[in-house]
């Protein structure tokens, strides 16, 4: 499992994000995404930490602290949602479904 961490600053790296979480346990990985266009941080990561008690003191005390400037967002990572591969989420299929069918 891991933890989002939302309203990030832009200036946020890998390695001062992961300071922060290791004041509340050992840090496994940090990810920062990047939007695929421009490079930059999309003001939001993920951080994992060895134990499911450490996520759980690091999510208590750093949700809604201020940090950089901003307050920050962290809870517990949900699964991320499969998109169909299409705009839309549709999967591509205009034929209404029926594509398979005749």
């Amino acid at each position: 499992m891991s933890i989002y961490v939302g309203n990030l600053s832009y200036e946020v790296t890998q390695d001062t994000l992961s300071a922060v979480f290791a004041e509340y346990g050992s840090v496994r990985r940090v990810q920062l995404p990047t939007d695929r266009e421009t490079g930059k941080l999309r003001g939001f990561g993920f951080v994992e930490m060895g134990t499911e008690a450490e996520e759980t003191t690091a999510i208590e005390a750093l949700d809604g602290a201020e940090w950089m400037g901003r307050d920050l967002k962290v809870n517990k990572a949900k699964p991320r949602e499969d998109r169909g591969g299409s705009f839309g989420g549709g999967g591509g299929n205009r034929s209404g479904g029926f594509r398979n069918r005749y």
